[in-house]
């Protein structure tokens, strides 16, 4: 079933658990979460960066509206950092039932009205919306890109957003950066940050850059109020490692050769991540 993420969160503070955002950027990416949170039977969030809409396009949501309609479980197909207004429409005319307006780098008043306006659009559709408080750190590992030096988000400010907005959830930075963390290169969540920020908000809060961070930071951070947890280059590592280890030992050329094993690995990396946020056999909820 496809349904939006207000409806998709609703369940994630009175049960502790959290729904996975995979990004997927082709079929086999949009098999994979598909396939482990049916078999997980898990909600799940096939989310999609600008980049990535613009390399398969408007045409291929229609397979992807098609897959998660006929499915049990039930999934968002969510924007991923929207820059801009025109983002927000494509994704609304592509049938996305939810779209992040990320102002992130904008001036605090600049954020609020172009996410109050995004909001405006969206919500007249049914769409929910997702907007940013703080800024998220980079890697130099991910399309999603971020900052040098993280932003934390303000509490007070974040209450002030949810309420001037009228966002369904609100990204949050607390220490986490898109892609995976080089070595010596160490996450530093700040959780007295998040835990002020859920004290003041009743919305499901969401954190970007969940790949490569311990475990035990993540798992906490559910019991605190994140109810959508961003995972890239964990699945995609995976698929693309286990893409080089076939293509270096064989001369394979048909796609149907090649990438199950891929997919599977892509899988594995899902259900470890679903077992993490506590939303295995969540389905059941809906």
């Amino acid at each position: 079933m496809l349904v939006s993420m207000q409806e998709l969160l609703k369940y994630t503070r009175q049960h502790h658990f959290a729904v996975g955002a995979f990004n997927v950027a082709d079929s086999c990416f949009v098999r994979a979460v598909v396939e482990e949170a049916e078999a997980a039977n898990a909600p799940a969030i096939i989310s999609i960066h600008p980049s990535e809409h613009d390399f398969v396009g408007d045409a291929f949501f229609a397979y992807v509206r098609d897959i998660t309609l006929r499915s049990p479980v039930p999934f968002v197909i969510h924007l991923d950092h929207g820059a801009s207004i025109e983002h927000v429409q494509r994704a609304i005319q592509c049938g996305f039932t939810s779209v992040m307006i990320d102002g992130s780098l904008l001036p605090y008043e600049e954020n609020v009205a172009l996410t109050r306006e995004a909001v405006r659009l969206a919500h007249a559709v049914g769409v929910s919306v997702e907007g940013e408080l703080g800024t998220i750190g980079q890697t130099g590992t991910s399309v999603e890109g971020g900052v040098s030096k993280v932003t934390y988000t303000d509490p007070a400010q974040a209450e002030d957003f949810v309420n001037r907005t009228g966002v369904d959830t609100l990204a949050v930075a607390i220490g986490t950066a898109h892609g995976i963390y080089p070595k010596g290169m160490q996450p530093q969540l700040q959780m007295h940050i998040l835990k002020d920020i859920a004290g003041r908000t009743s919305i499901p809060l969401v954190l970007h850059g969940g790949s490569a961070n311990p475990d035990a930071e993540i798992a906490e951070s559910v019991t605190l109020g994140v109810g959508k947890v961003n995972i890239s280059s964990d699945m995609k590592y995976a698929y693309f490692q286990k893409v080089r280890e076939i293509l270096g030992k064989e001369t394979w050329w048909d796609p149907n050769v090649i990438y199950p094993e891929p997919i599977k690995a892509a899988r594995e990396v899902i259900r470890y991540k679903m077992k993490l946020f506590n939303s295995v056999d969540k389905a059941s909820l809906y």
